[in-house]
């Protein structure tokens, strides 16, 4: 993990109002991203076992997984009993999660930034989010379209960059919301990768301006296997914060302020 620190730090590049969008960004490199993620410590063995315990039991329940990437958390979802939905800007990445899932789950390439057409009003009891709203500027969009489409009660489980990490590799303004770029080398093949930044208070008063009440936050440790196979990277994420989670609840409406 401090070797990947140490590489985000070098790439980082502040762009201003550049546009990027995610789905050509994953493109680039979506075998190589997908081959890293399944293996890795932050992913496979941080990132994913965290986003697991927060969901609990969801046999049998209806699962919309937002930003489904190559679809390792879905095939976990479904292993559980799950019935899952996937939604993944990137073709190339959705492509992937098809040929992992087969027909076990219906995989879409929808961007959150838009209006979920596709999901009716209530139709989910559970939706994921792993790593994908730091791709957005606005987070207030996605989530009342994610509020419109769970039951009452329905539950939203994601993850993001802590804000903490971000700010302390991007420099400026903790306070600001403000765009950055990264350039990452994943199985030998290189990608700029652009997020947006953003205050714990900024996410906190989004999930509350879209009718969401937050149940838990969860700063995780890794799975005790990291420490076996991966002791750097295990001693990086015990000691400094690399993800943030939350577990939301959906409220009877949807605030607009």
């Amino acid at each position: 993990m401090l070797e990947l620190l140490e590489q985000r730090a070098r790439g980082v590049r502040d762009f201003g109002s550049m546009e990027s969008t995610p789905a050509a960004m994953y493109d680039q490199f979506a075998a190589a991203y997908t081959a890293d993620n399944e293996i890795n410590a932050t992913n496979a063995l941080y990132e994913r076992p965290a986003m697991l315990a927060l969901l609990g039991d969801v046999c049998g329940k209806n699962v919309l997984d937002a930003g489904c990437g190559a679809g390792a958390l879905a095939e976990a979802m479904l292993d559980r009993g799950a019935r899952v939905t996937g939604l993944e800007i990137s073709p190339a990445m959705a492509r992937l999660a098809r040929l992992r899932l087969g027909q076990h789950a219906n995989i879409m390439v929808a961007d959150l930034a838009q209006p979920l057409s596709m999901c009716a009003e209530g139709s989910f009891d559970v939706i994921t989010a792993s790593l994908v709203l730091h791709y957005l500027e606005h987070w207030e969009p996605a989530l009342r379209e994610f509020h419109r489409v769970l039951v009452p009660g329905g539950v939203v489980v994601l993850s993001t960059h802590h804000p903490t990490m971000d700010w302390q590799l991007t420099g400026g303004s903790y306070f600001e919301t403000r765009q950055h770029s990264e350039t990452w080398l994943k199985n030998g093949v290189q990608a700029t990768v652009t997020f947006w930044r953003r205050p714990l208070t900024a996410m906190i008063a989004a999930f509350r301006a879209s009718g969401f009440a937050i149940d838990q936050v969860v700063e995780p440790m890794p799975v005790a296997e990291c420490a076996e196979r991966f002791p750097e990277a295990y001693a990086g994420l015990t000691s400094s914060p690399r993800f943030l989670f939350f577990r939301l609840v959906r409220g009877s409406s949807s605030a607009t302020a």
